[in-house]
This record gives C-alpha cells, structure tokens and sequence, in this order.
C-alpha cells in the first residue's frame, strides 16, 4: 500500500482565502490591540485558532438539516440525538444546550456550591472559568509526564491517581464529583489511557463520588486508546468509546468537537439525581428541554456527526495530520508537546524564545509573529489564559509556554500544512526580533478573549 495517508473525503464546496500581506498584517494586529482574538476572520490566511465549531459538515450532515424538526417541545430531532446519545454512552439522561461551556454552566449551577473543590487531570479555560465563577476551586492534578513537553509518554493526559486519592482523603467532604477531560486539551491534546480510566472511576466509587467526563474529543481519545493501549488493538473505535463512558455517571460535551457540527453541545447523565436541578436552570438560561437552546436543525446534524466522527478512516487520518506537522517542525529544530496530541500541534514557545521573560508572555508574543510572518492564527495556551493579575497587581504564571494550532475538521489539506510549516520554521529564524507583550486592559474571567495589549520595547 502506498505511504501517504490521503484526506478521507472529497472536497464539494469552497470558501475562498484572502490573501494579505505583511504589511496589512502589521496594521490589522495592531488595530486588533495585539490579540488574535480580536482579527476579523476574512484577515487570516490559515485560521487555527480553535477546532471549536470551524470544521467542515458533511453532505450527509447537510441534509439531515433539512430534516430538522424546529417544534418548540418534543420535536422529533431531539429523539433521533437522544437515541444516538444513548447508543454511544449508554446514559439515557440528556440535555441538549447550544455549547459545551452552556452544559458546564448548567451542571455546575445546578450541582456546585460555593467553598466546593472540582479536581480534574486538567481544566481548559472555559470549565475552569465557570467553577471559579461559581467560587468553586477548580484542581489539577495531571500527571508529572504531563507537564514536560519534550517527554514522550503514550497518555500524558492520565490524572495522577495518588494526588487524586490524597484529595479525596483530606478534603473529600468539598467534592461533589470528580471531573476528566478527554483528551487533556489544556497539556497538549494529550489522551487519557483506559486504565486510568477505569482506576479514577473506581477511586471515586470508593469515596462515593460521582465521576463526570468532559468529552469533547471523546473519540480522537478512544482512536489514541485503539492505537496505543495493549489489549485494544483489535476493538473498534466505537466499542472503545461505550467502555469509556461505562466507568462514568455523566458527561459534558461540546459537539463542536467530535461531533462534527458548528454549534452545540450536551449533558449527559446515568442517574436522574441531578436532572430537575439541571432541567430548571436550563429553562433558564437555554430553552426547553427538547431544543436546549438549538434549532431542530442542529439536533439533527449532531446526531449525523457523532456516527461520523466515530469513523476509524477518518480518526486515523486525523491524527496523522497532527503527526505530519510535527515530523515538520521537528526538522526544523522547533520543540512542541511530544507526542502529537489529535486535534492540534501545541508549539514550545521556550524552545523559539528560550530568553524572553515570562513577564513579557512569550506564547503570546509568539502567537502574533506567526500572524506577522504568515496569516496564520494559532492560540496562546499559556499565563495570558491561565495565569491571572491578582489585586495587589502581581502576576500568578502558567506551568508551560504553549501555542495551540488547532485543526478545523475536514478543512484544510497537505498544502496548507507544508506552508505553515515554512512560516514556523522561519519565524523561528527571525526569533530574536519577536517582542514581547504587556496587558493594558483585561476582564476579571477569561481575560485571553478581550483583553488588549501593547509591545514591550
């Protein structure tokens, strides 16, 4: 068989790119305050910003939306999603809600109090914001391995099981349940083994603690599972999933993900303990029940891309994108989380700018060289996002440096990556020219999202 693993799929519609040049980039970055977020899309040449709701549906997805039932209650496409829902998790308690960070607010206001504790192998940034905001304190606690970049570790996702149990000992009595995300996006896309799977859930079953996964990525997890798990080499994908969620009493999702769609997202529950309580804050704040804040239309192409996102060829491939970029840039002597995570390649920016102060928030810096040098919109994954200005005006600083190249599903081909390997290469080449960044205005939550900035120097 030939050696090159070809896109799965056929390319039926086109957007077409603006192309723009160093100078409008120049301008553009600086009339969006320094922060990418800020840059009108049709200014970006190769927009990796996020893999969130930016893919490309499918023909089939398409017309499933013709399908939509748009009734205000009992529509029939939120029982085709339920189904399909149930099939894969087999939880048949379900909340639609129009994004995973709708059904985080949904489940924590409906379980959480304030004083609570929520440990979790990593929280991203919106899971984090949410319990915070509710004056939850939201713990990480991934293993060591997780937090050196260059080591290679088949599941550095993996929730350390010691400082877990520890917890559970000393403070159990502020955890109303224990979280994973699947895959770890905060430390690099990093997957979580089913062993570590299986250990948490039944350290939380001891401590009578329920076990709620965050599974946006559920199925690039299981993929991970499949390819580097002994003992799973030959069970599907979708098996592998269903034994994923086995060991949980919940989940949370964003169907931005793996699911294939532009909007949307889910809780999903074993018990009903919780589902008043979740029901009445989703009349709320997101719609009834049966739509949770999405059109009919959207519940059915959900149900579509959660079998498709499930398919091995298209898993497969997936992966090897992210693979591929990193064979690129570890020619060009560029360090990155090793190895590869599924939906993105998360650059070292202390490897490209080893002498850059952390003050000066080098991924951040980073960030913009790359838009500067070619168009390309990637996100900063480092102390903008997780670090935060406290009230005496110090900074707290993130453990690493991180820029996320997140890929949009089914949308860019080879030649977009071999180009973006070129622009990195020669950014990197050009590193003693970056500047740095100070904040001039942020908000107290999220501050990456809005805050603006200003050139060190």
């Amino acid at each position: 068989m030939p050696k090159t693993l070809i896109e799965p799929f056929r390319i039926k519609s086109i957007e077409p790119i603006r192309m723009t040049t160093r100078a409008d980039r120049e301008r553009l970055l600086a009339e969006a305050k320094l922060n990418v977020f800020k840059l009108h899309a049709e200014d970006v040449l190769i927009d990796w910003l996020t893999d969130s709701g930016t893919g490309a549906m499918s023909s089939r997805q398409w017309g499933a939306i013709m399908e939509g039932d748009e009734s205000y209650a009992g529509a029939r496409s939120f029982y085709r999603l339920q189904a399909v829902i149930e099939d894969i998790t087999g939880m048949k308690h379900f909340i639609p809600t129009h994004q995973g960070r709708a059904a985080e607010k949904v489940l924590f206001t409906a379980v959480c109090q304030r004083g609570d504790l929520v440990p979790n192998n990593c929280h991203f940034d919106t899971t984090r914001a949410n319990l915070e905001y509710l004056g939850v304190d939201a713990r990480d606690l991934v293993i060591a391995e997780g937090l050196q970049p260059a080591l290679i570790h088949p599941f550095k996702g993996n929730i350390d099981l010691a400082k877990a149990e520890a917890l559970l000992k000393a403070e159990g009595h502020r955890i109303p349940f224990g979280m994973l995300t699947v895959t770890n996006n905060t430390g690099g896309g990093q997957p979580v083994s089913m062993a570590n799977i299986r250990a948490y859930a039944a350290l939380l079953k001891a401590h009578g603690k329920p076990f709620i996964m965050d599974v946006c990525r559920f199925a690039e997890n299981a993929m991970f599972i499949k390819l580097r798990e002994p003992g799973y080499e030959n069970t599907s994908v979708r098996d592998i999933a269903k034994e994923m969620f086995s060991h949980a009493d919940g989940a949370t999702m964003s169907a931005k993900k793996d699911a294939m769609v532009n909007i949307g997202g889910f809780i999903v529950l074993r018990s009903d303990d919780w589902m008043d309580a979740a029901r009445n804050v989703l009349i709320m704040t997101e719609g009834f029940p049966t739509y949770g804040g999405l059109a009919g239309r959207d519940l059915e192409a959900m149900a579509v891309g959660l079998e498709e996102g499930l398919q091995e060829d298209y898993l497969r491939y997936r992966l090897r994108t992210a693979e591929y970029l990193g064979e690129r840039l570890d020619e060009a002597g560029i360090g990155f989380v090793k190895p590869t995570g599924g939906h993105a390649v998360y650059i070292d920016a202390r490897t490209v700018l080893p002498g850059m102060p952390v003050a000066h928030y080098p991924a951040w810096a980073l960030c913009n060289a790359l838009y500067l040098e070619g168009g390309i919109r990637g996100v900063e994954i480092g102390s903008v996002m997780f670090g935060k200005r406290l009230d005496d005006g110090t900074e707290t600083f993130h453990t690493m440096e991180l820029v996320r190249l997140a890929f949009p599903r089914r949308m860019y081909t080879q030649s977009h990556f071999d180009y973006a390997a070129e622009v990195i290469a020669e950014v990197k080449q050009k590193a003693s020219a970056i500047r740095g960044v100070r904040i001039t205005k942020q908000p107290k939550f999220l501050r990456h999202f809005t805050c603006e900035c200003d050139w060190v120097g």
